[in-house]
């Protein structure tokens, strides 16, 4: 079969070429018995159930890893409840693309049934009938009418799918967005599948909960549905293979959030501390287990929202979501506080000058650069902002400015190549970012875009901020106390959680993570503990103002 080869799906009239067949065959991981076993215990698929009365889909069998634990299972419940095999002809719907795969399922679960004594002729009619070769995602929409969706779903580079069958997903799977992977297509349509109160139950990478292309998703489920439990399993040896998908077992349920239990592993975990973990997030009314293989804790509920969740440990995630309940957010209008970013130029090097002379006084604003920001105290080097700006936010009429329209003039070429200038060509010398001319006189704390720790340090009043350092104004903070806050471990743990670290363990303190941060109200702060932030503060003492926010926040330790 060649690579232009086509054949065509149940369900779906596209045609797909046989190049995405041999991309599902290239991204096959099969999942190992007691991943299994733990996933169908978690959302309830147990033999005491009257499995012939309930329906459950699988969306991409494989070779039928999943299949022979979920047919043993429905077996032993048929001779339970005095059922016979025809009985549960609609309990399953088993899916995959390769037809081969399907072939194998059907051999697998047969062999399953004829071992159990189950008859040649029911055990074909079924076998038919539950395993079928079809695209999960082209299937026609049923509504509700799955109480159990589980498996392990493909994972397939977007660039191995045509641009026409990537056009169609993204026409049924409105969360697919940007350089969505294809298994997003199958959370959602999973989950669509879900009668109320029915349950997903995948075994999946765990990118989609902090990238960009997984915010669809965030958003239809947080909207929806309840994240049950999300057992992280990155170093966990989970399938057949070794593969580097950063995996985790994700339990959603088609009804109101409720608790929700995260969990860690190690690389100790295997089938006898998933039998554990499984029954204590049954059963036990514990808030928190730590064992060598794993910790878990209980949430009230899940993260809200379609932004990036927290990745922590799970006592982190714990403190995290306590807080979150309990404060309000860094950036709030009650008290004034905006968190920004400094000025973005789009030619720094004719915007930024360290000749004092070389344009009229008034059009030059003293800088703070990353650099100034160095030992923890703003240490100014002298930079100044060509500024084009006039105080009401409007670009200067050149023509009152005969220095600045000689120094613009001089590097016309270099300003007139840029996006912004070809966009609007008669404002040729403006820089992307306006300047507000507000912000220069006010207080604020600086923050490096990147940094091993969070590492605020206080202006005056009097610079203005680079597009390399973030900034925070308060109408209410003393920005000394709040400073000791942000220095501390507890505000650094925020963004820890939902940052994206870069080589060497460094942090990226963007906007959108300070965001994240919670505080209490200024006045609620005791006086004792505000003099000991602004104290630690102004020593740079993380220990102490760590500990000054712990009793700020009502925490009696930060947790590990």
């Amino acid at each position: 079969m060649t690579p232009e080869t086509l054949f065509s799906l149940p369900g779906s009239t596209l045609p797909v070429p046989a190049s995405l067949q041999e991309a599902v065959e290239h991204g096959e991981v099969f999942t190992r018995r007691w991943v299994v076993d733990s996933i169908l215990d978690l959302v309830g698929y147990t033999a005491d159930q009257d499995l012939a009365a309930k329906r459950l889909v699988e969306p991409a069998c494989g070779a039928g890893a999943f299949l022979s634990a979920i047919v043993e299972r429905l077996s032993a419940s048929c001779r339970a409840h005095g059922r016979g095999l025809l009985d549960a002809i609609e309990a399953i719907e088993a899916f995959d693309l390769v037809e081969a795969n399907v072939e194998r399922s059907r051999e697998a679960v047969a062999d399953v049934l004829r071992a159990q004594g189950w008859g040649a002729a029911e055990v074909g009619k079924v076998v038919a009938a539950w395993v079928v070769q079809g695209d999960f995602l082209f299937q026609d929409a049923h509504g509700e009418t799955a109480d159990f969706v589980v498996g392990n779903p493909p994972y397939i580079r977007l660039e191995d799918v045509p641009d026409e069958r990537m056009d169609a997903y993204r026409r049924v799977c409105s969360s697919m967005g940007g350089r969505a992977d294809i298994y997003v297509g199958f959370f959602e349509l999973g989950m669509r599948r879900l009668k109320p109160e029915g349950r997903l139950g995948f075994i999946c990478a765990d990118r989609w909960m902090r990238n960009q292309y997984g915010r669809g998703l965030r958003k239809l489920v947080t909207q929806r549905y309840s994240m049950d439990l999300v057992v992280t399993m990155h170093d966990v040896n989970a399938f057949e293979e070794r593969v580097s998908a950063y995996p985790a077992i994700t339990i959603i349920r088609n009804g109101r959030q409720g608790v929700a239990v995260a969990a860690d592993t190690t690389g100790a975990f295997g089938a006898e501390q998933a039998q554990e973990l499984t029954t204590w997030a049954a059963q036990s009314d514990k808030v928190l287990i730590k064992t060598p293989a794993f910790h878990a804790a209980r949430l009230p509920h899940w993260f809200p929202g379609e932004d990036s969740w927290p990745q922590a440990s799970p006592e982190r995630l714990a403190m995290l979501e306590d807080l979150s309940d309990r404060f309000r957010l860094l950036e709030d209008e009650a008290t004034g506080t905006r968190v920004g970013i400094g000025i973005a130029t789009g030619a720094d090097k004719v915007f930024l000058t360290e000749d004092s002379t070389v344009v009229e006084e008034d059009r030059l604003l003293p800088m703070a650069m990353v650099r100034d920001t160095t030992s923890g105290a703003l240490s100014w080097g002298g930079t100044y902002l060509v500024s084009p700006w006039s105080r009401a936010g409007q670009l200067v009429d050149l023509d009152g400015f005969p220095l600045l329209a000689a120094y613009f003039e001089k590097h016309r070429a270099a300003l007139s190549k840029r996006y912004v200038a070809t966009k609007q060509p008669d404002r040729w010398y403006k820089t992307i970012d306006k300047v507000d001319a507000t912000l220069t006189s006010r207080p604020k704390l600086f923050f490096p875009d990147m940094k091993l720790t969070i590492h605020p340090v206080l202006d005056e009043g009097g610079h203005y901020p680079h597009h390399n350092l973030y900034f925070i104004v308060s109408d209410v903070w003393d920005l000394r106390v709040l400073g000791g806050l942000l220095l501390s471990k507890v505000a650094e743990a925020f963004v820890e959680a939902y940052a994206v670290k870069m080589r060497g363990g460094t942090l990226r303190f963007q906007a959108q993570y300070l965001r994240k941060i919670r505080v209490p109200d200024p006045e609620g702060i005791p006086a004792g503990v505000r003099s000991a932030l602004a104290a630690a503060f102004e020593k740079r003492d993380v220990q102490a103002a760590t500990e000054a926010a712990l009793a700020a926040y009502g925490l009696d330790e930060l947790p590990d």
